[in-house]
């Protein structure tokens, strides 16, 4: 079924263009072309994210913070060991793939950490990532809420997904 998705989606939209008279290779060209803009409208700020989160990493903060957050997870059912993931997929994916490919070498990648780290990792968003590529090119400068709530949300996440692995 899953070797058909591609080539059913690209059927779909040459049909999709036919039907609404349009060059779907000039079409996509263009697209090709804005994307530069996109590119480098927005990647100051994916480079500003990334250094920031290297130092965070490098200078022990974040394994200091994680620390420092672990009883307060543990309300919640969060085993400590899974507190620097929490604190770094909200700014990166990268980042935090290297926490998890860490978690699995220390902890073996069958056990409980390893498990409830996966669920965490992937029921959770790069929030800071995606706010800077989507609000640099909307010009969106107002997202009083959109930020919190995208917080809230990973963290819920975290905590079902904990909380489910611990069931399976």
């Amino acid at each position: 079924m899953s070797a058909y998705i591609i080539p059913a989606f690209i059927i779909t939209i040459i049909v999709y263009s036919i039907v609404k008279k349009k060059n779907a290779y000039t079409c996509f060209v263009f697209g090709a072309k804005t994307s530069f803009d996109l590119v480098l409208t927005s990647f100051p700020y994916i480079v500003a994210i990334f250094i920031a989160i290297d130092v965070f990493v490098a200078s022990g903060l974040s394994a200091s913070f994680a620390n420092f957050i672990a009883p307060f997870l543990n309300l919640f059912g969060i085993p400590p060991e899974l507190g620097e993931l929490i604190l770094i997929k909200p700014f990166s994916g990268c980042g935090s793939l290297a926490i998890l490919q860490n978690i699995y070498t220390v902890h073996g990648p069958d056990s409980y950490l390893a498990r409830a780290a996966s669920t965490i990792a992937g029921s959770s968003e790069a929030i800071f990532f995606v706010t800077a590529v989507f609000f640099s090119r909307t010009k969106i400068n107002k997202f009083r809420y959109g930020i919190p709530v995208a917080l809230i949300a990973n963290f819920v996440g975290a905590v079902v997904g904990v909380w489910i692995t611990l069931w399976i």
